[in-house]
Protein backbone atom coordinates (compact mmCIF):
# COMPACT_ATOMS: atom_id res chain seq x y z
CA UNK A 1 0.00 0.00 0.00
CA UNK A 2 2.78 2.15 1.10
CA UNK A 3 4.48 1.23 -2.38
CA UNK A 4 1.30 2.22 -4.46
CA UNK A 5 0.84 5.72 -2.80
CA UNK A 6 4.56 6.66 -3.19
CA UNK A 7 4.39 5.77 -6.76
CA UNK A 8 1.27 8.14 -6.80
CA UNK A 9 3.21 11.14 -5.24
CA UNK A 10 6.27 10.55 -7.46
CA UNK A 11 5.23 10.08 -11.33
CA UNK A 12 3.61 13.13 -10.96
CA UNK A 13 6.63 15.17 -9.49
CA UNK A 14 8.95 13.93 -11.93
CA UNK A 15 6.72 14.54 -15.22
CA UNK A 16 6.72 17.91 -13.66
CA UNK A 17 10.62 17.87 -13.05
CA UNK A 18 11.20 16.83 -16.86
CA UNK A 19 8.62 19.62 -18.05
CA UNK A 20 10.45 22.16 -16.22
CA UNK A 21 14.09 21.23 -17.80
CA UNK A 22 12.84 20.84 -20.68
CA UNK A 23 11.55 24.58 -20.61
CA UNK A 24 14.69 25.36 -19.30
CA UNK A 25 16.36 24.05 -22.04
CA UNK A 26 14.14 26.02 -24.71
CA UNK A 27 14.48 29.12 -22.92
CA UNK A 28 18.44 28.64 -22.72
CA UNK A 29 18.41 28.46 -26.86
CA UNK A 30 16.38 32.16 -26.50
CA UNK A 31 19.28 34.79 -27.77
CA UNK A 32 17.49 38.08 -27.39
CA UNK A 33 19.44 40.72 -29.85
CA UNK A 34 18.93 44.38 -29.12
CA UNK A 35 20.78 47.38 -29.72
CA UNK A 36 22.21 48.98 -33.56
CA UNK A 37 19.75 50.16 -36.22
CA UNK A 38 22.26 50.07 -38.77
CA UNK A 39 23.21 46.47 -37.62
CA UNK A 40 19.69 45.59 -37.14
CA UNK A 41 19.45 44.25 -41.06
CA UNK A 42 22.23 42.03 -40.98
CA UNK A 43 21.44 40.63 -37.77
CA UNK A 44 17.63 39.59 -38.81
CA UNK A 45 19.14 37.73 -42.04
CA UNK A 46 21.92 36.30 -40.23
CA UNK A 47 18.95 35.04 -37.14
CA UNK A 48 16.45 34.10 -40.00
CA UNK A 49 19.11 31.63 -41.96
CA UNK A 50 20.56 30.33 -38.71
CA UNK A 51 16.72 29.09 -37.77
CA UNK A 52 16.69 27.36 -40.79
CA UNK A 53 19.80 25.39 -39.71
CA UNK A 54 19.19 25.37 -36.35
CA UNK A 55 15.28 24.43 -35.98
CA UNK A 56 15.39 24.51 -31.78
CA UNK A 57 16.75 28.09 -32.23
CA UNK A 58 14.81 30.94 -31.38
CA UNK A 59 16.62 34.25 -31.77
CA UNK A 60 14.73 37.81 -31.50
CA UNK A 61 16.16 40.91 -33.08
CA UNK A 62 15.02 44.37 -32.21
CA UNK A 63 16.52 47.66 -32.37
CA UNK A 64 16.26 50.42 -30.26
CA UNK A 65 19.42 52.26 -30.66
CA UNK A 66 23.18 51.47 -29.74
CA UNK A 67 22.91 52.80 -26.19
CA UNK A 68 20.04 50.68 -25.48
CA UNK A 69 21.77 47.42 -26.85
CA UNK A 70 24.77 48.55 -24.13
CA UNK A 71 22.84 49.25 -21.25
CA UNK A 72 20.09 46.33 -21.90
CA UNK A 73 23.14 43.97 -22.10
CA UNK A 74 24.94 45.31 -19.34
CA UNK A 75 21.79 44.81 -17.44
CA UNK A 76 21.36 40.69 -18.17
CA UNK A 77 17.98 42.02 -20.32
CA UNK A 78 19.48 40.62 -23.06
CA UNK A 79 21.91 37.70 -24.54
CA UNK A 80 23.55 40.12 -27.13
CA UNK A 81 23.59 44.45 -27.47
CA UNK A 82 24.63 45.54 -30.93
CA UNK A 83 26.42 48.83 -30.91
CA UNK A 84 27.69 51.27 -33.99
CA UNK A 85 30.52 52.21 -30.76
CA UNK A 86 32.75 50.75 -28.67
CA UNK A 87 31.28 50.53 -24.98
CA UNK A 88 34.30 52.38 -23.71
CA UNK A 89 32.67 55.73 -25.45
CA UNK A 90 29.50 55.45 -23.73
CA UNK A 91 28.79 57.27 -20.34
CA UNK A 92 27.42 54.34 -17.70
CA UNK A 93 28.51 51.47 -19.21
CA UNK A 94 31.01 49.41 -17.93
CA UNK A 95 33.03 48.27 -21.04
CA UNK A 96 35.09 45.56 -18.70
CA UNK A 97 32.03 43.43 -17.82
CA UNK A 98 31.40 43.38 -21.41
CA UNK A 99 32.67 41.14 -24.20
CA UNK A 100 33.01 42.69 -27.66
CA UNK A 101 32.97 40.62 -30.90
CA UNK A 102 33.68 43.14 -33.82
CA UNK A 103 31.17 41.15 -36.88
CA UNK A 104 31.28 43.81 -39.75
CA UNK A 105 31.79 47.46 -40.77
CA UNK A 106 29.14 50.27 -42.24
CA UNK A 107 29.31 52.94 -44.02
CA UNK A 108 27.28 56.27 -42.71
CA UNK A 109 26.86 58.75 -45.61
CA UNK A 110 24.98 61.70 -45.63
CA UNK A 111 21.80 62.17 -48.04
CA UNK A 112 19.67 65.56 -49.24
CA UNK A 113 16.80 65.90 -50.99
CA UNK A 114 17.34 65.29 -54.81
CA UNK A 115 16.12 68.58 -55.38
CA UNK A 116 18.80 71.15 -53.78
CA UNK A 117 21.16 70.80 -56.29
CA UNK A 118 24.48 69.94 -53.99
CA UNK A 119 26.14 66.56 -54.68
CA UNK A 120 29.01 66.76 -52.93
CA UNK A 121 30.37 69.02 -49.89
CA UNK A 122 33.67 69.32 -48.30
CA UNK A 123 33.69 68.17 -44.72
CA UNK A 124 34.01 71.83 -42.90
CA UNK A 125 30.57 72.23 -45.33
CA UNK A 126 29.17 69.30 -43.93
CA UNK A 127 30.07 70.67 -40.33
CA UNK A 128 28.58 73.76 -41.13
CA UNK A 129 25.79 72.70 -42.02
CA UNK A 130 25.22 70.20 -39.19
CA UNK A 131 26.45 73.30 -36.63
CA UNK A 132 24.16 75.34 -37.62
CA UNK A 133 26.49 77.98 -39.57
CA UNK A 134 25.13 77.00 -42.89
CA UNK A 135 21.29 77.66 -43.54
CA UNK A 136 20.60 78.01 -47.27
CA UNK A 137 21.71 75.59 -49.82
CA UNK A 138 22.68 78.55 -51.98
CA UNK A 139 25.95 79.09 -49.69
CA UNK A 140 27.25 75.59 -50.98
CA UNK A 141 26.62 75.94 -54.96
CA UNK A 142 22.76 74.84 -54.75
CA UNK A 143 19.92 76.33 -54.74
CA UNK A 144 18.17 79.04 -52.79
CA UNK A 145 16.33 77.13 -50.46
CA UNK A 146 16.51 76.85 -46.60
CA UNK A 147 18.43 73.78 -45.22
CA UNK A 148 16.17 71.50 -42.93
CA UNK A 149 18.30 69.56 -40.69
CA UNK A 150 17.49 65.77 -39.72
CA UNK A 151 19.77 64.42 -36.91
CA UNK A 152 19.53 60.89 -35.64
CA UNK A 153 18.34 60.34 -32.01
CA UNK A 154 20.40 60.53 -29.33
CA UNK A 155 21.93 56.91 -28.08
CA UNK A 156 22.03 56.36 -31.79
CA UNK A 157 25.65 54.75 -32.68
CA UNK A 158 25.52 56.46 -36.05
CA UNK A 159 25.28 59.51 -34.52
CA UNK A 160 27.66 59.48 -32.19
CA UNK A 161 30.46 58.29 -35.08
CA UNK A 162 29.03 61.17 -37.33
CA UNK A 163 29.58 63.90 -34.88
CA UNK A 164 32.87 62.43 -33.57
CA UNK A 165 34.23 62.28 -36.93
CA UNK A 166 32.51 65.57 -38.97
CA UNK A 167 31.74 67.92 -36.02
CA UNK A 168 34.77 66.78 -33.65
CA UNK A 169 32.76 67.87 -30.40
CA UNK A 170 30.59 71.00 -31.75
CA UNK A 171 27.90 71.00 -30.87
CA UNK A 172 24.84 69.96 -33.42
CA UNK A 173 22.16 72.55 -34.20
CA UNK A 174 18.79 72.07 -32.66
CA UNK A 175 16.83 69.91 -35.25
CA UNK A 176 14.26 67.17 -35.27
CA UNK A 177 15.62 63.75 -34.27
CA UNK A 178 14.97 60.02 -35.86
CA UNK A 179 16.19 56.74 -35.21
CA UNK A 180 15.40 54.74 -37.91
CA UNK A 181 17.37 55.27 -41.12
CA UNK A 182 14.06 53.90 -43.03
CA UNK A 183 12.46 56.73 -41.44
CA UNK A 184 14.80 59.21 -42.01
CA UNK A 185 15.31 58.07 -46.02
CA UNK A 186 11.70 58.65 -46.01
CA UNK A 187 11.63 62.29 -44.79
CA UNK A 188 14.71 63.20 -47.00
CA UNK A 189 12.91 61.69 -50.08
CA UNK A 190 10.02 63.57 -49.54
CA UNK A 191 10.73 66.90 -47.66
CA UNK A 192 12.48 70.15 -49.53
CA UNK A 193 15.49 71.46 -48.42
CA UNK A 194 15.88 68.38 -46.10
CA UNK A 195 19.80 66.47 -45.41
CA UNK A 196 20.61 63.94 -43.44
CA UNK A 197 22.49 60.98 -42.74
CA UNK A 198 21.89 57.12 -43.08
CA UNK A 199 24.30 53.72 -43.24
CA UNK A 200 25.43 52.98 -46.78
CA UNK A 201 22.93 49.70 -47.02
CA UNK A 202 20.14 51.89 -47.07
CA UNK A 203 21.28 54.54 -49.24
CA UNK A 204 20.45 52.64 -52.87
CA UNK A 205 17.48 54.85 -53.55
CA UNK A 206 16.98 56.62 -56.41
CA UNK A 207 14.51 59.15 -54.68
CA UNK A 208 17.28 60.74 -52.34
CA UNK A 209 20.96 62.06 -53.01
CA UNK A 210 23.98 60.53 -51.81
CA UNK A 211 26.15 63.26 -50.81
CA UNK A 212 30.40 62.68 -51.71
CA UNK A 213 32.81 64.32 -49.37
CA UNK A 214 35.48 66.55 -50.64
CA UNK A 215 34.79 64.64 -53.95
CA UNK A 216 35.64 60.89 -52.25
CA UNK A 217 32.35 58.69 -52.98
CA UNK A 218 31.16 56.33 -50.01
CA UNK A 219 32.09 52.61 -51.10
CA UNK A 220 32.82 50.35 -49.47
CA UNK A 221 36.46 50.30 -51.37
CA UNK A 222 36.86 53.85 -50.08
CA UNK A 223 36.23 52.51 -46.13
CA UNK A 224 38.35 49.98 -46.41
CA UNK A 225 41.73 52.33 -46.71
CA UNK A 226 39.49 54.95 -44.48
CA UNK A 227 39.35 57.59 -47.76
CA UNK A 228 35.61 57.17 -46.87
CA UNK A 229 35.96 58.24 -42.95
CA UNK A 230 32.33 57.76 -42.32
CA UNK A 231 32.31 53.69 -40.77
CA UNK A 232 31.93 52.90 -37.93
CA UNK A 233 32.50 48.69 -36.72
CA UNK A 234 29.33 46.77 -36.13
CA UNK A 235 30.05 45.18 -32.51
CA UNK A 236 28.05 42.23 -30.77
CA UNK A 237 28.80 42.52 -26.89
CA UNK A 238 27.96 39.83 -24.44
CA UNK A 239 27.95 40.85 -21.12
CA UNK A 240 30.92 38.56 -19.84
CA UNK A 241 31.43 34.91 -21.33
CA UNK A 242 28.10 33.92 -23.08
CA UNK A 243 25.92 31.16 -22.88
CA UNK A 244 26.42 27.95 -25.02
CA UNK A 245 23.78 28.98 -27.36
CA UNK A 246 25.01 32.41 -27.32
CA UNK A 247 28.33 31.48 -28.64
CA UNK A 248 27.51 29.15 -31.08
CA UNK A 249 25.40 31.68 -32.92
CA UNK A 250 28.73 34.54 -32.63
CA UNK A 251 30.78 31.99 -33.77
CA UNK A 252 28.01 31.76 -36.96
CA UNK A 253 28.22 35.41 -37.55
CA UNK A 254 32.19 35.25 -37.85
CA UNK A 255 31.88 32.18 -39.60
CA UNK A 256 32.71 31.88 -44.28
CA UNK A 257 28.78 31.96 -44.86
CA UNK A 258 28.21 35.57 -42.72
CA UNK A 259 31.45 37.51 -44.09
CA UNK A 260 31.57 36.02 -47.14
CA UNK A 261 28.79 35.92 -48.36
CA UNK A 262 25.54 37.78 -46.41
CA UNK A 263 27.67 40.94 -45.05
CA UNK A 264 28.91 42.08 -48.64
CA UNK A 265 25.38 40.69 -50.08
CA UNK A 266 23.35 42.81 -47.76
CA UNK A 267 26.21 46.08 -47.91
CA UNK A 268 28.06 45.48 -45.02
CA UNK A 269 31.70 45.26 -44.89
CA UNK A 270 34.11 41.78 -43.51
CA UNK A 271 35.74 43.08 -40.98
CA UNK A 272 38.53 40.87 -43.06
CA UNK A 273 38.16 42.92 -45.83
CA UNK A 274 39.32 46.00 -44.05
CA UNK A 275 43.27 47.86 -44.48
CA UNK A 276 43.19 49.67 -41.16
CA UNK A 277 41.45 49.55 -37.73
CA UNK A 278 40.09 51.95 -35.67
CA UNK A 279 40.27 51.92 -32.21
CA UNK A 280 37.70 53.82 -29.84
CA UNK A 281 39.91 57.18 -29.42
CA UNK A 282 38.97 57.07 -33.14
CA UNK A 283 42.70 56.73 -34.32
CA UNK A 284 43.30 55.16 -37.06
CA UNK A 285 45.86 52.53 -38.49
CA UNK A 286 47.10 50.28 -41.04
CA UNK A 287 46.42 46.33 -40.52
CA UNK A 288 49.85 44.57 -40.70
CA UNK A 289 49.75 41.37 -43.06
CA UNK A 290 51.68 38.95 -41.94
Amino acid sequence: MHKHLLKRILFPLLFVLLFLTGCRNNNSSKITIVGSSAMQLLAEQAGNDYRLAHPNSNIVVQGGGSGTGLSQVQAGAVEIGTSDVYAETQKGIDAKKLQNYPIAVVGIVPIANKNVGVKNLSMKQLSDIFTGKITNWKQVGGKDENITVINRSKGSGTRTTFEDIVLKNKKAVKSQEQDSNGTVKKIVSSTPGTISYISLPYANDKHIQKLSIDHVQATNKNITTNKWQLWSYEHMYTKGKPNQATTKFIKYMLGKKVQEDLVPEIGYLSINDMKVVRDSNNRVSTIRKN
